[in-house]
């Protein structure tokens, strides 16, 4: 979990379950401490106060986060995968403990801080495949 790659990167790919079984795959910002994985609901405008994303954890907390680097120099592309159990913080020294985190990490949270719901995220297993270079 503390692989610099991880900590360093700035988006992931949070894929949650529908009611109906299909994937449901949107781009999160996030912070990490220890084991767990954070993520908040920001004030960019949204089609509803529900999110799906939320809801769905609710439901089926199995979740799965993708972090990747891409470039056209194929050697030196990489992907760290997090699977884990998702927790739904509504409030609590928790949630607040995590929006401070992603206030530290994310300079556009410091003026306009995201809210709740929380997404906790318990990682239970981690995979990473990282290219490796090729001799010239």
């Amino acid at each position: 979990m503390h692989d610099p790659r991880l900590l360093a990167a700035r988006v992931a790919r949070l894929a949650t379950t529908d009611p109906d079984g299909r994937p449901h795959l949107v781009p999160i910002v996030f912070a990490l401490e220890g084991d767990t994985l954070y993520f908040a609901v920001d004030r960019k405008p949204k089609r509803s106060t529900t999110l799906r994303r939320i809801e769905n954890a609710r439901a089926r907390p199995d979740v799965t986060v993708l972090v990747d680097h891409y470039e056209d120099d194929w050697s030196r592309l990489w992907w760290i995968r997090l699977r884990g159990r998702a927790r739904v913080l509504d409030d609590g020294a928790e949630a607040e403990r995590a929006i401070e985190l992603l206030r530290e990490k994310y300079p556009q949270y410091r003026d306009e801080p995201p809210g709740t719901p929380v997404l906790a995220i318990d990682v239970t297993d981690v995979r990473s495949w990282p290219a490796t270079r090729r001799p010239t």
